[in-house]
């Protein structure tokens, strides 16, 4: 009986010291009471992330505190704070933080999980390769074009029939990579292209020259080994971000039908019928411009961003962030700052337009995160997003015998990311 006493009172002493150890004052930023060994876990609803992180947004303001167990996440909500950490403070902001759901995936994402100088190399590694395999010519525009009329093939298939266009838009937009890096297309029934997009696709979801220089360096990034791990990471990319979004801006067309038919009027008035649409035809689209930034900004698709660390002590807002520390910078709070956007939960393209019609930029529109860790991808999938899109309105009209509601058109978060509902609609030829 003693003996039981003395471990409970031990355990006892051992909980409230680890608990004292874990939430005496260091001048973090506030945020709620944590518990003993489980931290702030109550704090978060199941398969309610995203709610319970804004909610103790305006609760504890702009930057607050939470511990996982018994380590501090210092979380940064809203287009101000972001801003400063991100952008103004890059350099102490910029590495990549800890995610220990992800780690069995770590490694064949390398360039984004990396930190310090081998992260600086594979990033620079990784954009003059994309140069090199023309991403950014005028080269790479057409091979967009090209697939873009393969997928209006697809459709023109379906005979206006309803559809679910997530497996065309999938397929083609890998295979728009892989035109460039391999030279050649693939037809969507080719069984290995299939396979390629099947493991990629249940990767993906289970986690909700110069390489040859310097080759016998165990500690280079620039190995063989490595470029298969860049690749893959822009084979994930491909399959599933612009993919996602192009869905979503589907789904919100059939909503509001309107936007759909003004974005037509301009595809019919600076484009025609008779070419497919380019990039620099946007110069001349403010109102598409507008529609496709608000599709971004709506939908959301990275709401919690990727973890950061700070990479020294740093003082922030009155605060002390010991180096080391994990930082969540949530886009989804810089997405629905309502200081930055008039109607921040509602689709509304006029967040991206002045008062005379024209296409307004917005600092607040982060898509592709900001700083030092922003998405090399980026200009690749604005390119995409713009011609298929385009093009998709330029030949179809969209229809759905179903109407759906804002609920039902706002994204929902699977894992990490956000995404549209499964949905069917026609696509009828003009």
């Amino acid at each position: 009986m003693i003996a039981v006493l003395i471990i409970l009172v031990s355990c006892c002493c051992f909980i409230f010291s680890t608990w004292y150890t874990m939430y005496k004052n260091r001048n973090l930023p506030p945020g709620p009471t944590p518990l003993p060994l489980i931290g702030n876990l109550l704090n978060i609803e199941r398969g309610a992330l995203v709610n319970s992180l804004m909610t103790l947004w305006k609760q504890f303001g702009p930057v607050y505190t939470l511990y996982f167990g018994s380590k501090p996440v210092i979380v940064i909500c809203g287009y101000e704070a972001f801003k400063e950490a991100l952008v103004d403070q890059n350099d102490a902001f910029g590495a990549r933080g800890e995610t220990p759901a992800l780690d069995p995936f770590a490694k064949s994402r390398r360039i984004i999980f990396t930190n310090g100088e081998r992260w600086k190399l594979m990033r620079t590694f990784t954009f003059k390769t994309l140069k090199d395999f023309g991403f950014g010519k005028k080269s790479f525009e057409g091979k967009i074009q090209e697939e873009t009329r393969c997928v209006m093939e697809e459709l023109r298939r379906s005979q206006g029939q309803p559809m679910n266009p997530a497996r065309c838009f999938s397929y083609a937009f890998v295979n728009v990579l892989c035109s460039v890096i391999f030279g050649e297309r693939f037809e969507y029934s080719d069984k290995r292209f299939s396979k390629l997009i099947g493991i990629v696709d249940d990767i993906f979801h289970t986690m909700c020259s110069i390489w040859g220089q310097e080759k016998n360096d165990p500690s280079s990034p620039f190995t063989s080994e490595n470029l298969l791990y860049v690749l893959h990471s822009l084979f994930m990319g491909a399959s599933d971000t612009v993919s996602t979004t192009l869905r979503h801006a589907l789904l919100i067309f059939l909503k509001y039908p309107d936007a759909e038919d003004k974005v037509r009027e301009e595809i019919d008035r600076v484009i025609g019928r008779d070419r497919l649409p380019r990039m620099d035809d946007r110069l001349n689209m403010p109102y598409t411009q507008a529609v496709m930034h608000e599709v971004q900004r709506f939908s959301d698709i990275a709401p919690l961003n990727g973890p950061h660390m700070v990479t020294k002590d740093v003082q922030f807002r009155g605060y002390f962030i010991p180096k080391g520390t994990n930082i969540y910078p949530l886009l989804c709070t810089v997405h629905r700052d309502p200081t930055q956007f008039a109607t921040p939960y509602k689709f509304n393209p006029n967040h991206f337009l002045d008062e005379k019609g024209q296409f307004k930029r917005n600092d607040a529109w982060m898509p592709f995160s900001a700083g030092k860790r922003m998405c090399p991808g980026e200009y690749m999938a604005r390119m995409e997003f713009f011609i298929a899109l385009t093009t998709i309105l330029q030949n179809f009209t969209l229809s759905s015998e179903k109407e759906f509601t804002e609920d039902e058109v706002a994204p929902k978060l699977a894992g990490f990311l956000n995404f549209p509902i499964q949905y069917e609609l026609s696509f009828i030829p003009r």
